[in-house]
Formats: structure tokens, C-alpha cells, sequence
């Protein structure tokens, strides 16, 4: 990124220095390999949405980078907001070859890349709160630092969305229940090295999955997610569409990711999208 890119001049925040375009090019950008092309932005509303704006004329593989968000997204429109050059802030651009109703996994895969990719680079021990939250332990305290959000473009093309905090302090914290690896006690805050770790973890679950037809159980897809999701096993309430509410222990994922709820009464229910609330932690 060129010093006319950054608002405030290559070394205005030493602290939180601008992302490495091209280093970041030279790791990533294999002509075998998945990534096609990394763009890195000084600001935008959402890359989510001038990715997907994009896609069309895109091939597979196409990164979209931000230093700062003005408009960023989550699920139910939620605004996600933090400081320039504070944190990972990027969309891709996949068509995958695969039945279009396994598609519904790819909010979960890119959930485990990311948890996987950042648990080897920051050292910071990652969970997952399902369907798209990433979750890290401040102070003895579950807390979200980053989310995904996954979107159609065009008849075959999905744009992945993931915003994760990385060195916001506490008095920048957006709410008082979100966290950062900085405050996570992550042995690296060094953007970079991060985002690379990332987007090859994603490359590396994503090609196994579309290897395995979309097929979550033989990509170990499923098990992994599983594993690593800090919903099942807990007490929850699920906000459902149409102001519902469903209360219950999350017991298993079902083949379509979807999370599967068991009620009082005794039956179950299977959830496609809802909003998660952990009633209690798991003795």
C-alpha cells in the first residue's frame, strides 16, 4: 500500500502500521493456488459489498482488504465498527463446485479456517459460537472478537466477509462483551502474519471441501466445526425470525450445520439461522 493510500502517511500510527500489499501478494498468490488477486483499500463502507458489486467480472479467489470500515456488516444488518488499521477487515470471493445446498456450510468452514489460521499465528486459544462468531477469553470471560458473513453473487459466486479485532484496547472496545487478541494475550498482533495464516487455513479447508464434493463429514468439515464450538453442549435461547424464541440445550450439528436444539418437552428442533444467547458455561 502506497503512502497516498493511507490518509495519514505510511508511519502516522507506528503502533498499528498499514498492511504489506505486496509482501502480502508475493505469500499468497500462486498460480495453483486459490487466491487470484489481493486488493488492499485505505477505507470503504463494506468490502462485503464492493466484492460482491465486483464479482461478475472476477474469477474465484479474489481478496478484498480494508484498514477501516465505515459501513461493515453483520448478520441481521448489526454495524461492526473499530479503529483504522486495528484489525483484519476482508472478503473473498469463491464459486464453489459443489451442490448449491452444501453452500450453507461455508460460513462454518471459513469459521474453523479463521479459528485454526489464528490459533497457530496468535497463539490464542479460539471457539466458535454458532453459526459465525469468533470467541476469545479475556479475563476469564467468553468474548466475541470477530464475525463472518457470507452472501450470494450472482448465480455462482458466495462473498465471505470476516471483520476480527486485533489490537483494540479495552476503552476502544466497541461493547463491553467483545474482546481482541491483544487482549486475548496473543503472542502476535502483527496484521500480516495473521491475515496470511488466515487466508491459507481457508485455502487449505476449502479445497479439501470441494475435494469432498461439498460432503462435510469426508472433508472433516463437520467434526471439526463440532470440536471446536463452544454452542454445543450449553444451555441456550435462540432468537428465531419472526420475534420466536426457543430455549434449550444445543446438543449436535446436524449434515446441514444446522445446530440442533433440545427442549424441555422433550423433542428437538433444528435451527438454519437464529440468533444465539449461552444461558450458562459447560461444567
Amino acid at each position: 500500500m502506497t503512502p497516498s493510500q493511507d490518509s495519514g502517511g505510511r508511519w502516522s500510527d507506528l503502533d498499528r502500521p498499514p498492511l504489506n500489499a505486496p509482501a502480502l501478494r508475493r505469500g499468497l498468490l500462486r498460480p495453483d493456488g486459490l487466491w487470484t488477486s489481493l486488493d488492499v483499500v485505505a477505507t470503504t463502507g463494506s468490502t462485503n459489498s464492493d466484492l460482491a458489486a465486483r464479482a461478475g467480472g472476477l474469477p474465484e479467489g479474489a481478496i478484498l482488504v480494508a484498514e477501516e470500515q465505515s459501513a461493515a456488516r453483520g448478520r441481521l444488518d448489526r454495524a461492526w465498527t473499530a479503529p483504522a488499521r486495528s484489525g483484519i477487515f476482508v472478503s473473498v470471493l469463491v464459486k464453489p463446485p459443489v451442490p448449491v445446498e452444501r453452500w450453507g456450510w461455508l460460513p462454518l468452514l471459513t469459521g474453523v479456517a479463521v479459528a485454526t489460521g489464528l490459533a497457530r499465528s496468535a497463539g490464542v486459544d479460539m471457539s466458535l459460537k454458532w453459526p459465525n462468531d469468533l470467541l476469545v477469553t479475556v479475563e476469564g470471560e467468553e468474548r466475541k472478537t470477530g464475525g463472518i458473513l457470507a452472501e450470494r453473487a450472482g448465480e455462482d459466486g458466495v462473498v465471505i466477509g470476516c471483520g476480527i479485532n486485533v489490537s483494540l484496547r479495552a476503552d476502544e472496545l466497541p461493547v463491553p462483551r467483545a474482546g481482541s487478541l491483544l487482549l486475548a494475550g496473543a503472542v502476535s498482533t502483527d496484521r500480516d502474519t495473521l491475515l496470511r495464516a488466515v487466508l491459507r487455513s481457508f485455502a487449505q479447508w476449502y479445497e479439501e471441501w470441494v475435494r469432498a464434493d461439498g460432503d462435510p463429514v469426508a472433508s472433516g468439515l463437520q467434526a471439526a466445526y463440532t470440536a471446536g464450538c463452544a454452542t454445543l453442549g450449553r444451555r441456550v435461547r435462540v432468537e428465531l425470525p419472526g420475534e420466536r424464541m426457543l430455549e434449550g440445550e444445543a446438543v449436535t450439528l446436524d449434515d446441514d450445520g444446522r445446530i440442533v436444539v433440545a427442549t424441555e418437552g422433550g423433542g428437538t428442533e433444528a435451527v438454519a439461522a437464529g440468533d444465539i444467547v449461552h444461558l450458562r458455561t459447560p461444567a
